[in-house]
């Protein structure tokens, strides 16, 4: 079961996140799907999950996700990973700056009969929003 919940996020990563394609998602992702940290104005479900996602392509047309290391264990799937892209579009409220960015972070997925049923994930998003330039960064240590 481990072995499959993995395979699952590693197709849904590859194919939804990195490649767009969002015929995927019903084989990946139950309908009844629930984020349990969402972004801003993220609704619940399937739909909502690729309403984020969109809106994160759209922003960042070039956005790639990396996985640096994943634990399964049971019905649970853990991921380390980092997202890659190039600010090309207004996302969360801010305006296309141009800017490449780097936001690491770690999901916790819960499958259901092969499909994600629920997630949470968390993201440095302080890092991004510094990468951005709406926050900003920290002086350098002298």
């Amino acid at each position: 079961m481990s072995t499959a919940n993995r395979e699952v996020i590693r197709a849904f990563i590859q194919e939804v996140l990195n490649e767009g394609h969002f015929e995927r998602m019903s084989d990946l992702v139950k309908e009844d799907f629930i984020e349990l940290d969402p972004l801003p104005g993220q609704q619940q479900g399937r739909e909502g999950l690729k309403g984020v996602i969109v809106q994160m392509r759209t922003a960042f047309p070039d956005m790639h996700w990396t996985v640096f290391e994943q634990i399964a264990e049971g019905d649970k799937v853990v991921t380390r990973f980092a997202w890659t892209g190039t600010h090309r579009d207004r996302f969360l409220g801010i305006p296309a700056t141009g800017k490449p960015v780097e936001v690491k972070g770690v999901v916790i997925d819960r499958l259901e009969a092969g499909k994600m049923a629920e997630s949470r994930i968390l993201m440095d998003t302080l890092s991004l929003m510094q990468q951005l330039g709406v926050i900003p960064a920290p002086a350098p240590a002298s």
